[in-house]
């Protein structure tokens, strides 16, 4: 299995051949833990499939980059939007931020440090206000209302961020038909996941990981859950954040992420409510009138 860490630019710093085999590699360890971790096999094998396209071609991928964008790699047999993306993200960035999430090893501080604008103590800042683990995350916050009201971001920072996100995003991210709002799961779906991640991982149902932050609990004790709801993916953790840590809430707060492949990848926090009309029900963080209907439908 590849090595656990990379370096930023590590992809486009290497021959062509080399390149393709160094996100090959990826695409297949990315294959391995999801078969480990009970994930929907065919998802498994796609990952495999297209690894095995990148070994065998002979076009270098940050060429058909540069010259075709993310849908010239759509192009490639076994090869579709989603797992496009990820190539884009490895080839610019040189780390792919789901694999590191699938290993246990995902430091969204540093990560947000990537971003123009964002020195180690903002991006501490973001992450335990915000509760946010990848850019298309952090990015939805700078445009929500979320992400000005994190201590240090003025107006001018605000903008600044924006435009680096949208800079660091678009050079991966498909064209989708017709532009507008991402598609994103209606909330009924995200309780129904967040349903069954807390049943299973309350039955022990589930393989575990050891993330690095937060990792002194003797071995793999973070219960993870691949699933599948029509054309999303899903993955489920409890919290590991610094915020969730201080308030008991590791075993309460849920984090889903999701993405398709006519979506980009999103992320939601489903918890459990304490206060207000909602007191007792579990309720997605900002989109809380919507999990009030889904309630009312249920009743």
């Amino acid at each position: 299995m590849a090595g656990a860490g990379s370096s930023n630019g590590a992809a486009l710093s290497r021959p062509a051949r080399d390149r393709n085999r160094w996100v090959a590699a990826r695409l297949r360890e990315a294959s391995e833990l999801l078969a480990q971790q009970g994930a929907n096999p065919f998802r498994a094998g796609a990952y495999a499939r297209a690894a095995t396209t990148l070994d065998e071609s002979d076009r270098d991928i940050a060429e058909i980059l540069d010259a075709e964008g993310v849908e010239g790699l759509t192009a490639l047999p076994h090869v579709g939007r989603s797992i496009a993306s990820a190539i884009a993200e490895m080839v610019h960035t040189g780390r792919w931020v789901q694999l590191e999430r699938l290993r246990g090893t995902l430091d969204p501080v540093k990560l947000f440090q990537t971003v123009a604008g964002i020195g180690p103590g903002l991006a501490t800042e973001i992450h335990e206000h915000l509760q946010v683990d990848t850019l298309e995350a952090l990015e939805a916050a700078a445009y929500d209302g979320r992400l000005d009201k994190v201590p240090g971001i003025g107006k001018r920072r605000l903008q600044a961020i924006r435009h680096a996100l949208a800079a660091m995003l678009q050079r991966r991210r498909p064209q989708g038909p017709g532009g507008g709002e991402p598609r994103s799961p209606s909330v009924s779906l995200l309780l129904d996941v967040d349903h069954e991640y807390r049943e299973r991982a309350e039955a022990g149902d589930l393989r575990k990981i050891q993330p690095r932050r937060f990792s002194g609990q003797g071995g793999p004790w973070l219960p993870i859950l691949h699933t599948q709801r029509g054309d999303w993916h899903f993955t489920a953790l409890y919290s590991n954040t610094p915020r969730a840590h201080e308030l008991g809430r590791t075993h309460d707060w849920v984090v889903i992420y999701y993405h398709s492949d006519s979506a980009p990848e999103g992320q939601v926090t489903v918890v459990t409510e304490h206060f207000g009309p909602l007191k007792g029900l579990r309720v997605v963080r900002g989109r809380e009138r919507e999990s009030a209907e889904a309630h009312a439908g249920r009743a």
